[in-house]
């Protein structure tokens, strides 16, 4: 059973939505595997997985028709 880096709570295998931003695009990533702390809740990506998000990112933005696209409303802090 592995523990978390963080809090040294127990991690668990599950499958979340993970945006990641590459300079001024993201990209949202669903069913990704991942291990999650069961106590403090922070994520973990393995080596395997970030090489997956690399290589899906550059695949898509390569590309001038993305897989799916979504629109994401953006809010501005208080300036």
């Amino acid at each position: 059973m592995k523990k978390c880096y963080i809090c040294k709570g127990i991690l668990s295998r599950e499958k979340i939505r993970h945006f990641h931003q590459w300079g001024d695009k993201v990209v949202l990533f669903e069913n990704l595997e991942v291990e999650k702390c069961t106590q403090c809740g922070e994520v973990f990506l393995d080596p395997q997985t970030l090489a997956l998000i690399d290589r899906k990112a550059e695949e898509i933005f390569s590309r001038t028709v993305p897989h799916r696209s979504i629109t994401i409303p953006v809010v501005a802090a208080a300036e």
